[in-house]
């Protein structure tokens, strides 16, 4: 019997990895260093009802999530977000984000001068890109950066930060614009005025896009995990729970994993995991390529969240959640979700559910209050925002320790100086996962079938 292919991490990108390398008939063993499957993505309840404690949908208008649940008979469970109007705070009081935006840039001016969100002199600085000559950014410029030379800074900070950083756990002065605002990116590149190129953009976009733009499952995410965990074990996949892998080593024509519960060899490895975790993994086999993941830097997020009686609302919330401005607001609070605003289901007949994220790269004072402290202090921004009064009836903290990898510019360059350098230094491992190609949903999942498609080339040259 060959030596199986070893996928490290069990979340949704390792999961799809060792889905895709069993339906092509490889064997493969899963490890998972704790004791679920599913990573960032899990679904519990509160006072009954379901309710999400990290990702609670994910973008339709990209293919491979939408074909992963069609694969798994999971079409008909899918449903869309009951609204996702959102709205910023600013100056005391919320403003519906404008129309016409793309991740937070305008590709109009007029709605800017309507919303009340920028000053009348914001919106004309704005609206200069129109007559500014092109300017040279580098190769890979920092969103924020891009954004201030075309519009200014009030753009910057009370619209594309709020949504390009809240996305990201961090600064659009310090996120890579080719890797976390691509749209923005190509449209600046394709154009003098970034004003034309997104509403250029957005007129392609129109043509070709159908459907909704978000999607998640009745059951919630956690439904898609399952399912494909079930498929995966149906397709002959050993997964060992609470194993960890501790060294990565060449042996022969294959990779020695050596495990707290035993060494395996494997023929392959994709290595489903942060890029720091992967990079202790290699330190001492590929130094090069552990050099270059440990570049890749991360942030720390909290999730509060919170289920209400509806009448201790004294401004009941609408639309799908408010965002929080990094400049100008010290607050714990990054963003709020109005959970069962977006999710009907959600909410009981005496309660509504919120969520507050808490913690970005480079601020960790909230994440450093224990779980009560944490309550009350969002607790208690929200009474000033939205008019929460009392206590919660019921409050859960969940912590996500280094989830976010920071895109920082130079990112695609640094990852693919550790692809370049693993396959000189420890051929037969693969990278997928968020620290790598994007952070969402689809992206993982579209990664975890690259890095699977790739070892099954490999496989069939080796063979051939």
């Amino acid at each position: 019997m060959s030596p199986p292919v070893v996928v490290l991490g069990g979340g949704i990108t390792g999961l799809t990895a060792a889905y895709r390398l069993a339906s092509a008939g490889a064997e493969v063993a899963l490890l998972e260093r704790s004791d679920r499957l599913g990573g960032c993505i899990e679904t519990g309840t509160m006072l009954g009802r379901p309710v999400e404690h990290g990702p609670d949908m994910f973008l339709g208008r990209v293919p491979w999530a939408r074909e992963l649940c069609t694969d798994l008979g999971l079409d008909d469970d899918l449903v869309n977000p009951a609204t996702s109007a959102a709205h910023v705070w600013w100056q005391g009081r919320p403003h519906e984000l404008p129309t016409d935006l793309v991740l937070g840039a305008p590709s109009k001016v007029m709605p800017l001068l309507r919303t009340g969100l920028l000053s009348t002199g914001g919106a004309l600085r704005a609206g200069l890109d129109l007559v500014r000559p092109r300017q040279r950014l580098g190769d890979d410029p920092a969103v924020g950066d891009l954004v201030r030379s075309r519009f200014g800074d009030q753009v910057c900070e009370r619209l594309v930060d709020p949504l390009v950083g809240g996305i990201n756990a961090g600064s659009a002065d310090g996120l890579s614009a080719a890797a976390t605002a691509p749209q923005l990116h190509s449209a600046a590149e394709d154009s003098r005025s970034l004003l034309v190129g997104l509403r250029r953009q957005r007129s392609r976009a129109a043509t070709t896009a159908s459907g909704p733009v978000f999607w998640s499952l009745r059951d919630g995410l956690g439904a898609l995990v399952d399912r494909l965990a079930d498929e995966v074990r149906r397709s002959g996949v050993r997964i060992h729970l609470g194993d960890e892998a501790t060294m990565l080593n060449p042996a022969g024509a294959g990779t020695l994993v050596q495990c707290e519960t035993g060494d395996v060899l494997a023929s392959h490895v994709v290595a489903a995991l942060p890029a720091r975790s992967t990079a202790k993994l290699i330190g001492s086999t590929a130094p090069a390529a552990a050099d270059a993941l440990r570049r890749v830097r991360s942030a720390s997020v909290a999730m509060v969240i919170l289920a209400v009686d509806p009448a201790s609302l004294h401004r009941p919330p609408g639309g799908s959640g408010l965002l929080f401005p990094r400049v100008g607001e010290d607050r714990l609070v990054t963003a709020v979700s109005f959970g069962s605003n977006k999710w009907p289901s959600w909410a009981g007949p005496d309660h509504v559910v919120l969520r507050a994220s808490v913690g970005r790269f480079g601020h960790t004072r909230g994440l450093e209050l224990d779980d009560d402290e944490l309550v009350r202090s969002v607790a208690a921004e929200l009474a000033e925002t939205i008019g929460l009064e009392g206590s919660p009836l019921a409050a859960r903290v969940v912590r996500w320790i280094d989830a976010f990898p920071q895109y920082e510019p130079g990112h695609a360059a640094r990852v693919a100086d550790a692809r370049r350098a693993l396959r000189e230094e420890l051929p037969g491992v693969e990278l997928a996962g968020a620290s790598y190609e994007g952070l969402g949903i689809p992206a993982c999942i579209r990664q975890g079938g690259e890095a699977a498609g790739r070892v099954l080339a490999s496989m069939a040259e080796r063979q051939s």
